[in-house]
């Protein structure tokens, strides 16, 4: 019986080929993300490797604060290295300068523009070369304040010459020096985000106001003294403001951060394997019991001969498992095309990704192939079982057909308590109160997958009505083809719906990111207009904040009536991680509208060197009330209390100004790089456009006009949504290929019928038009189902986030735009059976079984 699979197999090419590419776009998702997760894991952890290759021991401020922008101003004091190296344990020592703060020192290039969405700074020190991860590729180290050396990616990219002169905004001011040579990062001569510029010490301490300071020490043992011995051995010399350790353990916490954030990568780029796999198996289930359903009589003359039904189960299961096998070992493949084209995506969204050799791991050979071939083993059951159902006697009879299933009589109950039940799951996800994360998550992913099994089940009752709808332009336009078309629709409706249901996924997902996006933009924009009221504003590329002095640099442009400016950075209050904010509060109601709850405009007046205002939210969560003191914890371990002095309430989306706001002058006082999230402007137009020229120039600080900013803040958004919009592409190019599957399947089938109405009198014309309208009705069909759906989750879970104020908003013109797509699908899906439908031999066809 294996052996008549396997030729059976080999004689029903097309559609074996069809229903293993529903298989390979999955398992190429999968195997495409772990491609890339791994190949970016290996190459930074090489990375942070060639970081401590020589180092035994490392010397460093204390991180106080995670996520400060300001730079950690514990630092290493030049003592601290003579003392460190006069220890017995210690072979040789040497200070390097590494600013912490983001784009500390962007290369400039002849446009005027950083030539990286990044920069990296960093200091060589001559007569100890082996603590750094730079290795000199061409020419000399540089020597002296007026050269630098760059990394070799940036000098192809930019096409300079050892010797060339070379822009670099150092801290926000540019300066020129002379290109001495070029570097490599570890054995990588780019890191492809961010370009890496390097001074001597000296230099390097002067321009990041380090002198007699270093970022970090770096130690190598003397002979015969292990790591650890070093780490106790320098400890004692080391404040308490600095940390010590082994060279490995600061490489591996380093690789510990990147692989948390390669982590929520790869689980979300898996999340869109997965739902290519769930489309996948609804094709391959489908386009199984669509054959089985063919070779009723094949299965029966096989019962006639002896067969029993382990033979013939066994023979469909074999059909399956090859073809799962070929297809996973093919979208294995076919994962690495997709981990280039992740690799082109990222770089499109800004993030180039450093050069790497690809790598494929065990794991993800296993996994590809035991998702694939299982999934397609799993798909194939239900049919294999109802191929053993087939009673011998079908074989002489003609036009013998499968018997109904037992499950197809109560297909409808089960529907609607599966429904009603996926239904209960999602409104408790979203709607109760408590539950932790981890159980949101599941009762969610649980009643997303039960209402797509739910109304699967029940989409053959659902064909014949939505038939009659979106049939109704097929009847009107198509004539008696489209007449036929609609007939044929609902002559199998469990295929038709099995068919549209493919489609419903990925609809279903789109619609429902289109309408939070929607509801999403649509918040974010209000919350900015209701908070915000000024001409001009300034903030920060990448929601970094930008350099308070360019701030300030425009605000001193002629023409300028108003300015003020907040600054933000990340600080300990109560020991919590929370975003604080500096204001001027002589200028910030000019731009900016409290709505208080306690307290009133003259609160500003009265915040002094220790006030603050406060949220209603953050004043709920930690019980303040005015008056209330706050215990504040600075990146430099500082400590301060500040007095609670007003509370307002923003809107609950894009809130302009931190949990805590304290004002400027204090602000200032507390942190040592000062950096501003927005500075607000009102001034004439002509003033206007001189800023805009101006900021031009400044590498971190992005212009824009009052009246066009509120929209301006939503562009990210809008390219995340584009990105979540090609990746659930796949399931819908999944579900395209189980329309054309089941087209030509379908053609297969009416091949005699086919050959009939031709005889009668139907042409060719009218035989493509036919079949390209009941692809049509189907694909409609899914975008009825997939748009509806759609809607209905993105309500539940609107209605869950009520509390942030986003309102349930119908994207006409994107939903529409999805209808346009469904219609175009069921075309296109239908160009090669209609083709063969309008070439068949009519005497042909008519002979045929």
């Amino acid at each position: 019986m294996i052996g008549v699979a396997l030729k059976g197999l080999a004689a029903r090419k097309v559609r074996a080929l069809l229903t293993a590419f529903a298989v390979v776009i999955g398992v190429a998702m999968v195997s495409g993300t772990f491609i890339l997760t791994d190949t970016m894991q290996k190459t930074f952890n090489g990375l942070f490797d060639a970081s401590f290759d020589n180092t035994d021991a490392v010397v460093s401020g204390k991180e106080v604060v995670k996520g400060s922008l300001s730079g950690n101003s514990a630092r290493v004091p030049e003592a601290l290295l003579t003392k460190v190296r006069a220890l017995p344990e210690v072979a040789s020592a040497g200070g390097t300068v590494s600013p912490s703060e983001p784009n500390a020192a962007d290369v400039i290039g002849s446009d005027g523009k950083k030539v990286a969405q990044e920069s990296v700074a960093a200091s060589i020190d001559g007569a100890h070369p082996q603590f750094s991860p730079l290795t000199l590729k061409t020419g000399a180290w540089a020597k002296g304040p007026g050269e630098v050396v760059l990394d070799a990616g940036t000098v192809a990219k930019e096409h300079y010459a050892l010797g060339d002169p070379v822009t670099v905004s150092v801290l926000g001011h540019q300066h020129r020096y002379r290109l001495a040579g070029t570097v490599k990062f570890g054995d990588t001569d780019s890191l492809g985000f961010a370009s890496v510029v390097a001074w001597d010490v000296g230099t390097a301490q002067k321009l990041f106001g380090r002198q007699g300071e270093f970022d970090v020490v770096s130690i190598a043992a003397a002979k015969g003294t292990t790591p650890e011995q070093l780490v106790r051995a320098v400890r004692p010399l080391a404040g308490a403001g600095l940390d010590v350790k082994t060279g490995d353990k600061q490489a591996a916490d380093n690789a510990d951060n990147l692989n948390s954030s390669l982590a929520l990568i790869r689980n979300f780029l898996l999340g869109f394997g997965a739902i290519a796999l769930l489309v996948g198996a609804f094709v391959i289930f489908n386009t199984l019991s669509i054959t089985v359903a063919q070779r009723t009589r094949e299965f029966a003359t096989l019962r006639t001969l002896g067969a029993s039904r382990k033979q013939v189960m066994r023979s469909v299961v074999v059909e399956g498992l090859v073809v799962g096998l070929v297809a996973s070992l093919t979208g294995l493949v076919a994962g690495l095309g997709i981990a280039k084209g992740l690799i082109l995506l990222f770089s499109a969204l800004g993030t180039d990704l450093p050069e790497a050799t690809t790598v494929v791991a065990t794991r993800t050979v296993l996994v590809s192939l035991l998702l694939g071939t299982g999934m397609t083993l799993l798909a194939s059951i239900l049919p294999a079982r109802r191929a053993t159902r087939i009673p011998p006697i079908a074989a002489v009879r003609e036009g013998s057909t499968l018997p109904p299933s037992r499950f197809a009589t109560h297909s409808l109950k089960v529907g609607t308590v599966v429904t009603a039940g996926a239904v209960a799951l999602v409104g408790a996800a979203v709607l109760a109160n408590g539950l932790s994360g981890a159980a949101v998550a599941l009762l969610l992913a649980l009643g997303v997958l039960g209402l797509f099994a739910g109304i699967a089940v029940l989409a053959p009752h659902l064909v014949k009505p939505l038939t009659r709808v979106v049939g109704w332009p097929a009847r009107r336009a198509g004539g008696v083809a489209g007449d036929l078309a609609g007939a044929n629709a609902v002559r199998n409706p469990r295929r038709t719906a099995s068919t549209a249901a493919a489609l419903m996924i990925g609809l279903t997902l789109v619609t429902v990111v289109a309408v939070l996006g929607a509801g999403l933009r649509g918040s974010v924009e209000s919350a900015v207009t209701d908070q915000l009221h000024a001409g001009y504003v300034v903030d920060g590329s990448d929601d970094m904040p930008f350099r308070a002095d360019e701030g300030d640099r425009l605000a001193r442009t002629p023409g300028v009536t108003a300015s003020s400016s907040v600054r933000s950075d990340t600080v300990l209050l109560g020991g919590e991680e929370e975003q604080i904010s500096g204001i001027d509060p002589k200028t910030i109601a000019h731009f900016y509208t409290f709505k208080w709850a306690k307290g009133s405009e003259q609160s500003l007046g009265r915040l002094g060197a220790d006030g603050a205002l406060v949220t209603k939210a953050y004043a709920k969560a930690k019980d303040l009330k005015l008056g209330s003191t706050l215990a504040l914890t600075t990146p430099s371990d500082a400590k301060r209390t500040l007095v609670v002095r007003g509370i307002y309430d923003p809107p609950k989306t894009s809130q302009l100004l931190g949990a805590v706001s304290m004002t400027q002058r204090s602000f200032d006082a507390a942190f040592t790089q000062s950096k501003n999230s927005f500075t607000f402007l009102d001034a004439s137009p002509a003033a206007g456009d001189r800023m805009q020229a101006q900021a031009k120039g400044m590498g971190d600080a992005e212009f824009h006009t009052g009246a066009a900013y509120a929209k301006d803040s939503t562009k990210d958004m809008a390219g995340f949504l584009a990105m979540l919009y090609v990746l659930l592409g796949f399931s819908i190019i999944v579900s395209l290929l189980g329309m054309v599957n089941t087209m030509v399947l379908s053609v297969f089938e009416r091949t005699r019928e086919i050959g009939m109405m031709r005889t009668i009198g139907m042409t060719r014309r009218q035989a493509r038009r036919m079949i390209r309208h009941e692809s049509v009705i189907t694909a409609l069909i899914g975008a009825t189902l997939g748009l509806g759906l759609g809607v209905f989750i993105a309500a539940l879970v609107t209605e869950a986030l009520s509390e942030y104020e986003l309102p349930l908003t119908i994207p006409v013109g994107p939903i529409a735009g999805f209808t346009i797509v469904a219609v175009l699908a069921g075309l296109a899906a239908a160009v090669v059976p209609a083709r063969r439908a309008s070439r068949l031999n009519v005497l042909d066809a008519l002979h045929y079984e």
